[in-house]
């Protein structure tokens, strides 16, 4: 794993992070009229403060990802970059607030800045890794609350049944947890009168080139598609969605039936609206409408 020389921030992060969540959120109507104002007149002020009187989700959700060993102040600028992402984007008559909305491409510059950095061999290519990568260890103790050490090859099952991966997906991605990452370049002694290092001995398997800026292409769309499709819902289904599948810790039926003070079968019943709301407005885009709700809801 690569770590950092530190990820608490110092005092001066620490002050931009007060800052942040202490800046003015904006109300429904000045939010929409800054929107318009960029998407209209190309008004790079109104941009700016769209995005910094909403750093504050960045900050949130970025927080949800201090366990990787990545200093919060860069998790907290990767979000950052997301938001400005969504700002670009922002459609103000669809109806939904600018934070409902940008929540997805802040998580998802986040996610992939951690993938990124959390292994000197990059991993979680593809949606199923991804979704290994960032739900193994809460299975994992919510499926044995007392382990130590490895797990057991019925957790193993277990865990690749949840998420639907092979079980050899999850044996690599828990070995990867279990242990620092070898550097490619460490020395492994000397052959044939040369100092040969680890990757000199490992087989290149990877994809063509092609390949792997077209699977990049096409999860960028995927978040595109998503995030566009969340604008044909209301407020409330946004939230409800959002709770449900494009968090890093998913919340369940009876916990937002608290939250909104209605029964647990009533918030499965908007739902499953909004999923369909969302099928529907997935259905103008090239590919099928089923993949692209199958990738939300096993996201």
């Amino acid at each position: 794993m690569v770590y950092f020389s530190q990820n608490t921030p110092d005092k001066s992060d620490r002050r931009f992070i007060s800052r942040s969540m202490k800046a003015p959120m904006l109300e429904k109507e000045e939010e929409l009229a800054l929107g318009r104002a960029w998407r209209d007149e190309n008004d790079k002020t109104a941009l700016d403060k769209l995005v910094s009187s909403h750093v504050r989700l960045s900050v949130k959700i970025a927080s949800r990802f201090k366990g990787y060993g990545l200093p919060i102040t860069d998790l907290i600028q990767e979000g950052n970059l997301g938001l400005l992402d969504a700002a670009k984007k922002f459609d103000p008559e669809k109806g939904a607030r600018f934070s409902t909305y940008a929540s997805w491409w802040v998580l998802a510059s986040i996610q992939d800045y951690v993938l990124r950095n959390s292994s000197i061999v990059r991993i979680g290519t593809t949606q199923a890794q991804k979704s290994l990568f960032f739900k193994l260890r809460r299975l994992r103790n919510l499926i044995s609350k007392n382990l130590v050490g490895q797990m057991s090859t019925e957790d193993r099952e277990a865990i690749a049944t949840t998420l639907n991966v092979p079980i050899d997906a999850v044996e690599r991605m828990e070995a990867h947890f279990s242990g620092p990452d070898k550097s490619l370049n460490a020395s492994v002694g000397h052959l044939n009168g040369e100092n040969n290092q680890v990757q000199d001995f490992l087989e290149d398997n990877r994809p063509n080139p092609e390949i792997v800026v077209g699977d990049i292409l096409d999860s960028e769309r995927r978040s595109q598609w998503i995030a566009t499709a969340m604008h044909s819902l209301n407020d409330r289904e946004q939230e409800i969605i959002r709770q449900r599948f494009l968090v890093g810790e998913k919340k369940t039926l009876a916990e937002i039936a608290v939250k909104f003070g209605v029964t647990k079968e009533r918030i499965r019943q908007i739902e499953s609206r909004a999923l369909q709301t969302l099928k529907s407005a997935l259905e103008k885009t090239p590919r099928a409408s089923a993949d692209r709700i199958n990738d939300l809801v096993n996201a």
